[in-house]
């Protein structure tokens, strides 16, 4: 720790000093504004505690920063000549609806199958085939949003069977794809509130679990939550049939001690379950980094990929994002504020 720290000081003093003899030696983020620079960037330097240190320009995008537009730190660079040929065939994914091969990718690049697939990794942080698996999925999810017939939008998104389209689909959706389609239209969601130590709490549920636990400070602004979010949905107000699970997350504000297991129904991708996975696994009192999830998952260039996991958790307590700190031991942020995010850690470590 003492060396990366003495390593990171160095780097900082060539960015300060704009130093051109290290102008490709290593990149680094700026996390308020989500660009990477050359060490020699014309740009106002940012403060260093916003600073993030990246070995090359690959795991600074693997990480969802971009390139700055001044110093353009991916033109030029010899040492990465494959950085043009990923964003390509990331490119030819994400448009292509005809399901590419991997030969297919390695022919256009002009490298073997394998040297590809290893190039791809490095600086995408999955493989083509997963990559190819996601643009599908947010292929179908736009065309069902277009209101088209779900049928053209099953095969016009590269699935070949209806069967296909459903398996693969319906955890990341959270409903059947006519029922996303909708907007959730043919959906009950029952849902209750209470006063609480950190203030009022909504709990949600649909016939497959629970698919909101929010927090607020009035009980007018969380009726309008969860009225806006399912706004298709027949939304039922139910404090008589939702009181044993109330009072199961009510004791669990108040006492933490044992995780909350809830059986939860959330719409996301398939990063996004990945991650809310592994916070699920974090146990009751251990706070990890955003670095530990994304190590845990198996992607650890997705640093900031999964802090907006976090950010978009919709189940707070039974996706414990509250345990998730930066590596420092820092809090970070909360989608329901700091403070509420502090007084649950010191409660769960008690």
């Amino acid at each position: 720790m003492q060396m990366q720290s003495q390593n990171e000081n160095r780097m900082w003093q060539t960015v300060l000093n704009r130093d051109s003899k290290t102008a490709d030696a290593f990149v680094y983020g700026v996390v308020t504004t989500g660009i990477f620079c050359r060490p020699t960037c014309p740009a106002r330097r940012p403060k260093r505690e916003n600073v993030r240190f990246f070995a090359n320009p690959g795991e600074a995008q693997a990480a969802g920063l971009r390139p700055c537009r001044r110093c353009k730190p991916l033109d030029n660079s010899e040492q990465y000549p494959h950085i043009g040929m990923v964003k390509e065939a990331c490119e030819l994914l994400r448009n292509d609806a005809q399901n590419l091969s991997l030969n297919d990718l390695a022919t256009n690049a002009g490298l073997s199958a394998g040297h590809f697939q290893r190039v791809f990794k490095h600086f995408v942080g999955i493989s083509p085939k997963q990559y190819e698996i996601a643009c599908r999925k947010n292929r179908f999810c736009e065309l069902l949003q277009a209101d088209g017939r779900i049928t053209d939008a099953i095969y016009d998104a590269g699935y070949n069977s209806s069967g296909v389209a459903y398996a693969a689909t319906e955890k990341t959706l959270g409903m059947t794809p006519s029922n996303f389609q909708k907007g959730a239209a043919n959906i009950v969601i029952r849902y209750t509130l209470a006063k609480t130590a950190l203030g009022w709490l909504l709990v949600a549920v649909t016939n497959k679990g629970v698919c909101a636990i929010e927090f607020g400070d009035t009980k007018v602004a969380l009726h309008a939550t969860v009225k806006t979010r399912f706004k298709r949905a027949r939304v039922i107000e139910d404090e008589q049939g939702l009181r044993s699970l109330l009072d199961t997350v009510l004791q669990f504000v108040k006492c933490p001690d044992h995780n909350l297991e809830l059986s939860v129904d959330v719409q996301g991708t398939a990063f996004q379950h990945q991650v809310w996975q592994a916070l699920r696994n974090i146990p009751l009192g251990e706070q990890h980094s955003y670095q530990d999830i994304a190590h845990a998952i198996g992607k650890p260039r997705a640093v900031r990929a999964v802090a907006s996991a976090c950010a978009k958790n919709q189940v707070a307590l039974a996706i414990p994002c509250h345990r998730v700190v930066r590596k420092g031991g820092e809090l970070g942020g909360y989608r329901w504020g700091i403070e509420r995010k502090q007084r649950l850690l010191e409660k769960e470590a008690k």
